[in-house]
């Protein structure tokens, strides 16, 4: 099954909704409720007090739920954030493969442009649980990968099958007009292809190094508007179409080259 296709349960904030949970119990359905409110909640908070400093208190606060009751739903102030955390990657990863899917498969730059502008999108939308996964780490805080690394590289796993299609199509970009050089990038990600998600590929250690280069500079391009890293830009639009167009040269030539 397509990881994107299902969400984890607790990344399912209208979950009452939902043609499953409406099989569960009344008490299972309250309990889905409540804990699509706290998640709600504390998402506030982030925006106004930042990732450090949520507390479980004042989300249970305004809530108007007694500080010892939110423990009967989030363990912990490391709990929530995880729970934060999950729900933004799957979030981000829903909203990328809906705004691909829409492109025909053989076009093989429009899918790129896509992914790039359903990322800069959602990052606009959502410039608070972008910080959260994109931005500092929180203090004091460490995400345990058995729950992180399966949403936090969903967008990679559609990446990853596009830049398969490129080379299949026998268009990616020329290495050497980006510098590469092969024993450096085997040496730096070629321990990577072990990875499941390059099982069904057969990308080289020069394709991905490619592949990165391209998404660094589209996630730098997007991280550089949300935390207005250049300063006043006269238009962010116009300035991440040019990043997205050399992003997407890094990888895919040009039809004719």
């Amino acid at each position: 099954m397509d990881p994107l296709d299902v969400a984890p349960a607790d990344t399912r904030t209208h979950a009452p909704d939902d043609a499953p949970t409406a099989r569960l119990g009344k008490r299972a359905r309250h309990r889905l409720t409540v804990e699509a409110e706290i998640l709600r909640v504390a998402r506030e908070h982030l925006a106004t007090d930042g990732a450090a400093a949520l507390s479980l208190r004042a989300v249970a606060r305004d809530l108007g739920m007694v500080s010892s009751g939110i423990y009967r739903y989030v363990e912990s102030r490391d709990e929530l954030l995880t729970r934060l955390i999950v729900d933004s990657y799957w979030s981000l990863a829903a909203a990328v493969r809906s705004s691909h899917d829409t492109v025909p498969h053989d076009d093989l730059e429009a899918r790129w442009d896509a992914v790039g502008r359903a990322l800069r999108a959602w990052a606009l939308d959502r410039p608070h649980d972008f910080a959260l996964i994109y931005g500092s780490p929180v203090p004091d805080y460490e995400a345990p990968s058995e729950r992180t690394e399966e949403p936090g590289t969903a967008v990679l796993v559609l990446l990853v099958a596009l830049l398969d299609d490129v080379r299949a199509a026998g268009r990616l970009a020329d290495p050497e007009g980006l510098g590469l050089v092969s024993a450096r990038a085997e040496t730096g990600v070629g321990a990577l292809l072990d990875a499941p998600m390059f099982a069904a590929t057969q990308l080289d250690a020069v394709d991905l190094t490619q592949g990165l280069a391209a998404w660094t500079l589209l996630l730098g391009a997007v991280t550089s508007e949300i935390f207005a890293q250049l300063g006043p830009v006269p238009d962010g639009e116009a300035l991440f179409e040019c990043l997205l167009a050399a992003s997407r040269r890094c990888v895919i030539a040009p039809v004719g080259d």
